[in-house]
C-alpha cells in the first residue's frame, strides 16, 4: 500500500471502489458511527493499526477492554481466521498478522501506568463539568482558582482542592468585599460532590507526576507509532469522570502543541469512544469549547475521531468539522430514529449507484458507509464498503500478558511514584498551626492581663485609691491599631483561625472545616 495512505476497506460484487484514508487529511478529523454490535470497535483498531505503521501515535480508551488486543499478533488458525482470509482474499488485501506497539494506562494505575493531572491543569470549567455544578457553583469555584493563584497557594492534588474550598467556606463574608457574593450553600455543595469524587476514585486523576505529553508522542524504534490504550472499563462507571478527563487530555493538547499547518501526517489521533457522554447534558460553555478545540486544534497536527452510535449524538457545529466517516449499520425501529437515520445520510456526498439511506440500514456486521477526504480536501462519494480484517488480535488480552508488556514498557517506574510536593494543602496547614500558636499567645497575655487587674484592684481596694485613667507606669494608654479593610487574604485566614482558636467550641469548628489540613502531619 501507499505510504501515505490508509487502506480501510474494500469492494467485491455490489460494492465500491478501494478506500483509503489520505494521511494529509487525517487532521481533518473524523466520525465513526452505528448501531451495538455492527463493527465499530474493530474499524476503530484498523484504523489505530494504519496510524500507528504509518508512523502516528493513537491515543485510545478502551472501554470493553477489546482494544487491548492491538498489543498481540492476530492468530493464522480458527474460525475467525478463516472469516478474515475469505474476506481479505475479497477485498484484494495480502493479510500479514502483526502487533503494534502499546502503552497501557490507567487512572488507577491497576491496567496500565498511572495517568494524572494537577488541580491547576485541569482548570475550574472542566472541574465545574465533571462535578455537574451549577453557574453560581461554578463562579465559587472560579473564586478558589483565583484566591490559589493571588496567594502562592498551588493547587496540585485532591487534598489541596479541599483544602482552598475548606479556607472559602471559613471565610465567604471577608471574600464577599472583594470578589462578589460567596454564597456558603454553594462551597457547601460543592464540598459533596467533591466527597462523590472521591468515592468514586476520582481523586487518583489528579496529583503528581502529572502525565507529560511528549509520552504520548513517542515512536518505536521501527518508527511505528505508539497506541496509547487508556483502560477505561471502570472509567465509564462515572461518565462525567470519563469525559471529563479525555476533554482535558484533548485540550491539554490543545493548549501545548505548536502550530504546524497541514503536515504531510498527523502528529497525534485521538480516539474518543462513547463520544455521546461528552455532549450529554453539557452546558453550551463547554460545547463551545470542544468547538473551538477541534476547529483549531487541526492545525496543530492534531486529528479527533469520535466514535459513537448515532451521529445526531455529535452537536451540528462540530459534526460540520468532520471529514472523515465511517458510517455502520443504523436501525430504525421508531420514528425518531428514523429521521436520524434520514439525517445521517444526508451527510454524505450522494452516490448515484444507490440511495444512502438504504445503504446505511442495510449493511452488515463489518461493512459501512463510507467517505473519505479526497486531494485539496473535497468529500470523497459515499461508498458501500467491507471494512477490512485487522492484523493485530481481536478482542482483549489475559491479565498476565497485560502485566508482561507493562514490565516490559520504557515508561515503567516513572508514573508509579506519587510525588506529593509543597503546595496549598501543608501551606494552609502551616498557616493554620502558626494561628493556633498566636491565639495561644495571645490567649496567655490575655491571662496574665486579668491576673494583673486583679491584683491591682485588690491593692487599691487596701489603699483606698481609685483606678486611674492612666496606665501603671502613669503615662496615658497607647491607642489600639487597625489596619481597616486592606488585609490580605491570608492575614484574614489568620485572623479568623486566631479568633476561634479562643475558645474550645471555635477549636472544634477549626478542626471540623479544616480537619484534612492537619491529618498526616
Amino acid at each position: 500500500m501507499a505510504a501515505d495512505r490508509i487502506f480501510v476497506g474494500g469492494g467485491g460484487e455490489g460494492y465500491g471502489a478501494p478506500q483509503h484514508l489520505l494521511l494529509g487529511y487525517a487532521n481533518r478529523h473524523g466520525l465513526v458511527a452505528g448501531a451495538t454490535g455492527t463493527g465499530k470497535t474493530v474499524t476503530l483498531q484498523v484504523l489505530a493499526e494504519g496510524f500507528s505503521a504509518a508512523g502516528v501515535p493513537v491515543v485510545l480508551a478502551d472501554v470493553k477492554g477489546d482494544l487491548a488486543g492491538l498489543a498481540l499478533p492476530g492468530r493464522a488458525e480458527g474460525k475467525l481466521h478463516e472469516s478474515f482470509a475469505r474476506r481479505a482474499a475479497t477485498i484484494g488485501l495480502d493479510l500479514q498478522y502483526a502487533a503494534c506497539p502499546v502503552a497501557f494506562w490507567d487512572i488507577w494505575g491497576r491496567q496500565g501506568h498511572p495517568i494524572r493531572a494537577t488541580v491547576a491543569e485541569m482548570g475550574p470549567l472542566l472541574l465545574s463539568r465533571m462535578l455537574d455544578l451549577t453557574e453560581a457553583q461554578e463562579g465559587v469555584l472560579n473564586i478558589a482558582f483565583r484566591l490559589a493563584d493571588d496567594e502562592g497557594l498551588p493547587l496540585l492534588d485532591f487534598k489541596d482542592l479541599a483544602a482552598i474550598l475548606a479556607f472559602v467556606a471559613q471565610n465567604t463574608g471577608a471574600l464577599s468585599k472583594t470578589w462578589g457574593h460567596v454564597a456558603p450553600a454553594s462551597v457547601g455543595a460543592i464540598q459533596r460532590r467533591l466527597l462523590v469524587l472521591e468515592n468514586e476514585g476520582g481523586a487518583a486523576l489528579f496529583g503528581e507526576p502529572a502525565l507529560d505529553l511528549a509520552d504520548l508522542m513517542r515512536v518505536d524504534a521501527a518508527g511505528r507509532g505508539m497506541v496509547n490504550i487508556i483502560a477505561a472499563d471502570r472509567l465509564m462507571q462515572s461518565p462525567r469522570l470519563y469525559a471529563t478527563f479525555l476533554l482535558w487530555l484533548l485540550s491539554d493538547l490543545f493548549e501545548s502543541l505548536p502550530e504546524v499547518g497541514d503536515p504531510e501526517k498527523p502528529k497525534l489521533v485521538f480516539f474518543f469512544d462513547e463520544a455521546h457522554l461528552l455532549f450529554d447534558g453539557a452546558p453550551k460553555a463547554l460545547i463551545d469549547k470542544v468547538e473551538q478545540v477541534a476547529r483549531l486544534i487541526r492545525s496543530k497536527g492534531v486529528g479527533v475521531y469520535f466514535v459513537t452510535q448515532n451521529p445526531a449524538d455529535v452537536p451540528e457545529a462540530i459534526l460540520g468539522q468532520l471529514g472523515n466517516r465511517v458510517q455502520h449499520a443504523l436501525r430504525a425501529f421508531t420514528a425518531k430514529d428514523q429521521k436520524n437515520l434520514r439525517l445521517a445520510a444526508q451527510n454524505y456526498r450522494a452516490n448515484p449507484r444507490f440511495a444512502i439511506e438504504d445503504a446505511i440500514r442495510e449493511v452488515g456486521t463489518g461493512e459501512a458507509v463510507t467517505s473519505f477526504l479526497e486531494p485539496k480536501g473535497v468529500p470523497g462519494v459515499a461508498e458501500r464498503t467491507l471494512v477490512r480484517p485487522p492484523s493485530s488480535q481481536l478482542g482483549p488480552i489475559t491479565a498476565d500478558e497485560r502485566a508482561a508488556l507493562i514490565a516490559a514498557s520504557a515508561l515503567r517506574g516513572k508514573y508509579e511514584q506519587v510525588i506529593d510536593r509543597d503546595s496549598a494543602h501543608e501551606m494552609l496547614a502551616r498557616r493554620a498551626e502558626a494561628a493556633a500558636r498566636d491565639a495561644e499567645a495571645a490567649e496567655a497575655a490575655e491571662a496574665r492581663a486579668a491576673e494583673e487587674e486583679r491584683e491591682f484592684r485588690s491593692a487599691r481596694r487596701y489603699s483606698g485609691g481609685s483606678r486611674s485613667t492612666r496606665g501603671y507606669d502613669g503615662t496615658a494608654p497607647k491607642p489600639r491599631s487597625g489596619k481597616g479593610r486592606s488585609d490580605s487574604v491570608g492575614e484574614v485566614f489568620a485572623k479568623s483561625v486566631a479568633r476561634q482558636l479562643g475558645s474550645k467550641t471555635g477549636q472544634a469548628l477549626v478542626r471540623g472545616v479544616l480537619g484534612s489540613l492537619f491529618r498526616g502531619r
